[in-house]
């Protein structure tokens, strides 16, 4: 990595004299190319340069980064996306990695928008200890939770998209076609519109009907929708076995099941340690009061921030407790009694599942530094 007290990502810059101790890394990730800048424990810039996101690439980063002093933390933008497979190495070589939002625009517009900018800004939140979110370490049960649920989640979408377009050409088709139909369920119908036999575009000299377009293509909508529910019930099945090897525990917990248990845990990551408190959870489920007091007045308002998903799969553990769980159902009576809203009660009840699973995740993965 070259010196540099301009941002630049020439190869060829002046180079400075070595300092001696800890130095800092921000990165300012992309597809292809990955900005570099090392900044002094002062905040002075040591060097900015300009790496391909390869395997190779990432090893030169860190090596000529090193030339400088001891790197122990690094800013990385981008962490769960282009910077996720460098945030996975500079993690195995024991560096601390945070994930660093972009800067903010008032930022920008003051100091204008390049890389080496988005890096240094990268490296100076965690100089100032803005940056306080660890980033994900990706290279586990959870990671490969992850993967199977984006696959779920594709085919679910999949599906109800074809089982739309079957209904759709259902409302079009010849009457007599239609009549056959009507009335059967869903699991009905898919069966025997699975049964059309595709049919020539020719038969003899005549051509093919629009009768016969229409079984076609309710014949293959039913096959696909068929083979994508079959797909989900396999990616199902995987991630149940995961869960049930890696997090037992969560499944013992009333309203929690494999889908609510395997989203959790993606939020959670493979490096729970991560999590330094329940609040600290509580904020990135989206689940932790935000103040909005003022003068006199004193008010919380709900967080829209964190995770939609892990607060959506909170949402359901609550919902689920107060049709079954007797425990939940006297807790929302008694607080019906104080003069508590429903939303208000949702939402404590929601902080405490949150309070719950942190310390069953935590459980997971000791905290190799305690």
């Amino acid at each position: 990595m070259s010196g540099s007290t301009v941002p630049s990502t020439s190869s060829a810059l002046r180079t400075r004299r070595r300092p001696a101790g800890e130095v800092v890394l921000g990165v300012d990730t992309h597809r292809d190319v990955h900005v570099a800048v090392v900044l002094s424990v002062s905040g002075a810039v040591l060097a900015t340069d300009e790496f391909p996101a390869t395997a190779a690439g990432y090893r030169d980063l860190l090596q000529r980064a090193r030339k400088w002093g001891i790197v122990r933390r690094a800013g990385v933008e981008g962490t769960g996306s282009y910077g996720a497979s460098l945030s996975r190495y500079l993690l195995a070589q024991g560096i601390d990695v945070f994930d660093v939002n972009r800067m903010d625009r008032a930022d920008r517009r003051r100091r204008g928008k390049s890389d080496p900018l988005d890096a240094q800004n990268a490296a100076r939140s965690v100089l100032s200890g803005r940056a306080r979110a660890r980033a994900k370490t990706g290279d586990g049960p959870v990671q490969i939770a992850r993967m199977y649920k984006l696959t779920k989640v594709s085919a679910v979408k999949a599906r109800t998209q074809a089982i739309n377009q079957l209904k759709s050409v259902l409302v079009t088709a010849d009457p007599v076609l239609r009549e056959e139909l009507a009335g059967l369920g869903n699991a009905e119908l898919f069966r025997i519109c699975a049964q059309f036999t595709g049919v020539s575009s020719r038969e003899g000299d005549g051509e093919e009907s629009v009768v016969q377009a229409t079984r076609i293509t309710l014949g293959l909508l039913a096959h696909r929708i068929g083979r994508l529910a079959e797909e989900i019930r396999d990616v199902e099945a995987r991630l149940t076995r995961l869960v049930e090897c890696h997090a037992p525990q969560l499944l013992e917990l009333v309203g929690i099941g494999p889908d609510t248990a395997v989203t959790l845990l993606v939020t959670v990551g493979d490096n729970p340690e991560r999590l330094d408190s329940e609040e600290s959870f509580a904020a990135l489920c989206g689940v932790s009061p935000v103040e909005r007091s003022s003068g006199r007045r004193q008010f919380r308002r709900l967080n829209r921030g964190g995770d939609r998903q892990a607060n959506a799969a909170l949402h359901r553990i609550v919902f689920t407790r107060l049709r079954v769980d007797p425990r939940t159902q006297d807790y929302y009576e008694r607080r019906i009694k104080e003069g508590k809203t429903w939303r208000e009660i949702v939402r404590c009840l929601k902080r405490y599942a949150a309070r719950e699973v942190f310390h069953l995740v935590k459980q997971l993965q000791p905290d190799p530094r305690s």
